[in-house]
């Protein structure tokens, strides 16, 4: 079964990102760690990188139409998107919201999650096993 992951704004530049929140790799060994954490559960993972809002948006529609479970880190969009959310919402397969800092122990701002409500579940503060943990989850929420 495929799912998607997408990540949201900046991710792609975790090398040069405060490696004390968000760990010290790079967004292809990222990239290869969720693909290899979904293909060791059944899954084969489309992992996707945009800082563009309606790019998440269209791919969200995408997985929409298709079925498609999704695992989404919007990043900084968490806390304001309401565009997103929508789209979010439309996915009937589960979604999960995932983090690799955990967003409540930052600064308040952060705290807020418009994604959150629309999503079966979310997980953060664990690095890139936020995503493992979250390819876990979704492998209970298909059967």
């Amino acid at each position: 079964m495929k799912i998607l992951v997408i990540n949201g704004p900046n991710l792609a530049r975790l090398d040069i990102r405060d490696s004390s929140i968000y760990g010290d790799f790079n967004y292809p060994q990222l990239k290869s760690f969720i693909e290899e954490s979904a293909k060791s559960h059944g899954f084969t993972a489309d992992v996707r990188q945009s800082d563009d809002e309606a790019t998440i948006i269209s791919w969200l529609h995408e997985a929409a139409d298709n079925s498609t479970p999704v695992i989404i880190n919007p990043a900084a969009f968490t806390h304001y998107s309401y565009a997103i959310r929508d789209a979010a919402e439309l996915v009937k397969s589960p979604l999960i919201e995932v983090h690799l800092s955990n967003p409540l122990a930052r600064e308040e701002f952060r705290h807020t999650s418009v994604i959150s409500g629309v999503a079966n579940g979310t997980i953060g503060g664990f690095g890139p096993n936020s995503y493992a943990l979250a390819i876990s989850a979704l492998k209970g929420l298909t059967k």
